[in-house]
């Protein structure tokens, strides 16, 4: 080989993996795939683009947070009302209802409640709603995204074929489907335990964890005929899909949500709050 020829720019990379013109969705990927591993793209550029061909394939209702989920303000509440629950929800941005979720005739701004702490004696909340979007559930999730973005919109309330309402979406929702969930200090990485011993006799237990392992690492004797996982003991226990920070007892141990979503518990903080055999020398920390 001459050492004097000149090196392959990464544009004659590119433009050399593109001139093999992929006539199909697996394989442009697999392209993209190939020019990950000659270190073309990095592992977070990669994800996005899929995520992005992902994207333009999925619609609302495969994303919305469903109705029986929605976190809504009714009109007839007062300020000193609802604003605990706005502080316990953390949202920023609330359906406001006029005794139904099918009759939703607002959106409330959290960061508008500012104005009534402010002392002012006018404070109106019908005042203070921004207008309602309504999309069908059929939407496209990469046509919602143009939308929220030239439109400035944030949520959008999703209907059904007969006009009732289905659920709600919102720009972090569909931005998620791209870049991934945002991570917190609760998360775990992928190759760590299900079950990880913290300080003060706590555990960090990922819902998917299997119920015949936390038995045997933590002593329980919890069934797994109707379940396999924690999770779906814990979320058949509270009959519903639990927000983060709500704690249950089951048998001899304390739960605690940690992090959950509107579709599915991701982690738990777990207590025995009764005295039994559980070796915790062998548990990471």
């Amino acid at each position: 080989m001459n050492d004097n020829s000149p090196k392959i720019s990464w544009f004659e990379h590119i433009s050399a993996l593109l001139s093999r013109k992929p006539e199909d969705r697996e394989q442009l990927l697999a392209l993209l795939h190939s020019a990950y591993e000659r270190d073309l793209l990095d592992a977070d550029a990669l994800t996005m683009i899929e995520g992005v061909m992902h994207v333009s394939e999925m619609q609302v209702r495969d994303i919305m947070v469903p109705r029986s989920q929605m976190d809504t303000i009714d009109i007839s509440e007062k300020p000193d009302e609802f604003i605990p629950f706005v502080i316990e929800t953390a949202h920023s941005r609330f359906p406001v209802t006029d005794g139904s979720k099918d009759r939703i005739i607002g959106i409330l701004l959290a960061k508008d409640l500012l104005r009534y702490y402010a002392g002012k004696e006018d404070f109106n909340v019908r005042d203070m709603l921004r207008p309602v979007v309504y999309i069908p559930e059929s939407k496209r999730l990469n046509i919602l995204l143009k939308d929220f973005r030239s439109n400035r919109n944030h949520i959008a309330i999703v209907v059904d074929e007969y006009g009732g309402v289905a659920g709600l979406v919102t720009i972090e929702d569909v931005l998620e489907q791209i870049v991934g969930e945002i991570e917190d200090e609760y998360d775990f990485d992928e190759d760590d335990a299900y079950i990880v011993a913290d300080t003060g006799g706590h555990y960090r237990v990922k819902a998917l964890a299997e119920i015949a392992s936390f038995n045997e690492t933590l002593g329980a004797t919890f069934g797994d005929k109707d379940f396999d996982t924690i999770g779906g003991l814990v979320i058949n226990n509270f009959g519903r899909l639990p927000k983060n920070g709500e704690s249950i007892i089951i048998d001899d141990f304390s739960f605690t949500v940690l992090r959950a979503d509107s579709r599915r518990l991701h982690l738990l903080k777990v207590e025995r709050i009764k005295p039994g055999l559980c070796d915790t020398s062998d548990l990471p920390h």
